[in-house]
């Protein structure tokens, strides 16, 4: 599968769609990878795009900033970047791409890493053993791609975004540790970083999936009210 393929999911018959997500994969994926994701969006009522891998494939760069401009989509519209991608999605917010609304940014990579073993690569992206299989048995996935450590990723100038930033993060993805991401995200007040308890580096397809896709929803819909995300849902106590 061409890294500029679109795997899309929409809404149900008879709902009104809500949004739209166009996600950005990360080393070695397509967007197929995000199947999972992209159905329990739909569910939800939000239209998702995915694509594949930018450091393999720089059309796919153009081809979301086509499906953030295309006024048949359904606003708001967010840019998803998982890995590597989510670094081409905060140079796309920087460049002001027309018709983003908000970014989502998933296990923001920091700095290099090697496995040294697919053993190694499978377990430190995701501890769901149903997304382990899905990737061991992917014929389009590419293995070894986390150890390519690009040397041309774009400069993570969050300071040129002025839209909302919704950071996720595992506390024990050793791809792109913990510690480094939050000193990217520090000083910059757009961004709103949830960390995942023992999650690791595919942070939308790893053990915690539900909760992350449901950690999405909720900004998304906070997004629908204002760009300033208001609450919906308080502790009373």
């Amino acid at each position: 599968m061409p890294s500029s393929a679109l795997s899309s999911w929409d809404e149900p018959e008879g709902l009104a769609p809500r949004g739209t997500l166009v996600v950005l994969a990360g080393r070695g994926e397509h967007g197929g990878v995000y199947e999972r994701f992209g159905r329990r969006l739909a569910f939800d009522a939000y239209r998702v795009r995915a694509l594949g891998d930018p450091t393999a494939d720089p059309s796919v760069l153009e081809a979301a900033t086509k499906l953030l401009a295309d006024a048949s989509l359904p606003g708001p519209k967010v840019l998803v970047g998982s890995d590597t991608g989510a670094r081409y999605a905060v140079r796309l917010a920087a460049e002001r791409a027309t018709g983003l609304d908000a970014l989502i940014l998933a296990g923001l990579p920091v700095g290099p890493w090697v496995s040294g073993s697919w053993e190694t690569e499978v377990n430190e992206r995701t501890a769901c053993p149903t997304h382990q299989g899905r990737l061991a048995n992917d014929p389009d996935f590419r293995r070894g791609a986390l150890d390519e450590n690009p040397d041309n990723l774009p400069e993570l100038h969050l300071d040129l975004v002025d839209v909302p930033v919704l950071a996720l993060h595992g506390t024990d993805d050793t791809v792109s540790p913990l510690l480094g991401a939050l000193d990217a995200y520090a000083g910059h007040p757009a961004v709103r970083t949830v960390t995942f308890g023992g999650g690791r580096h595919d942070v939308l397809n790893d053990a915690h999936h539900r909760t992350a896709a449901a950690t999405v929803v909720l900004f998304l819909e906070r997004l629908r009210l204002s760009a300033e995300l208001p609450a919906i849902a308080e502790s009373a106590v």
